[in-house]
């Protein structure tokens, strides 16, 4: 699976999921749910780009 990248700097990793937010470790970032938001600044799904 892809990781995506935040504008900025985090890293959303299928590996490790999102625990935080409730995301299980395997979840791919298309899986994710539409009002996931990044973690670290909260840009919304569409400014990640893939790694």
């Amino acid at each position: 699976m892809d990781k995506y990248e935040c504008p900025c700097g985090y890293v959303y990793d299928p590996a490790e999921g999102d625990d935080g937010n409730g995301i299980e470790a395997g979840t791919s970032f298309e899986a994710l749910p539409d009002d996931w938001v990044c973690p670290k600044c909260g840009a919304e799904k569409e400014h990640f780009y893939k790694i």
